[in-house]
């Protein structure tokens, strides 16, 4: 049975409809995850963090596993604003979430501006972290877009 945390109990107290998929407790890549769970690997997206060199509240980026985001188009997603790729302990630092975890669902109420790659729109179901290692959400993209208040923009780059 997947594990229960914050992610799930707020979904299931806000009547979203989502599954929990259990995964290893180790940092995978998003194309991990997708082969583990069987899933396309299209409909997995991966949550990463940027940063605004003058300070303020970091940005989500929610991009699908087999693409890097562009931090030109997540700034003008923003309104030009300046961007930069948090590390990996900075990530980790200004979420409280271990990379691998990292999730706009676990930080709906932190003020984090979320924009998801507006290619999530084509998909019934996507998934995301479920804001911790070892736990994906599957849910519809619309869900994802009214939980964190997130705007949509082609923010990626497949690779």
């Amino acid at each position: 049975m997947p594990p229960v945390n914050n992610v799930t109990r707020m979904l299931a107290a806000k009547g979203v409809a989502f599954e929990a998929h259990e995964l290893p407790a180790e940092k995978l890549s998003g194309l991990e995850a997708a082969a583990h769970l069987g899933v396309d690997p299209a409909q997995m997206y991966k949550t990463i963090v940027a940063i605004r060199p003058d300070g303020g509240k970091p940005v989500l980026g929610v991009v699908p596993a087999a693409a890097q985001i562009e931090l030109k188009a997540l700034g003008r997603a923003l309104g030009g604003k300046k961007l930069q790729l948090a590390t990996q302990a900075q990530a980790e630092k200004l979420t409280g979430l271990q990379t691998g975890g990292i999730s706009p669902l676990a930080l709906v109420a932190k003020g984090f501006e979320v924009v998801v790659d507006s290619s999530a729109l084509q998909h019934e179901v996507i998934y995301v972290s479920g804001g911790q290692r070892g736990l994906n959400i599957s849910l519809t993209p619309n869900s994802l877009l009214e939980l964190t208040h997130a705007k949509t923009a082609e923010i990626a780059a497949i690779i």
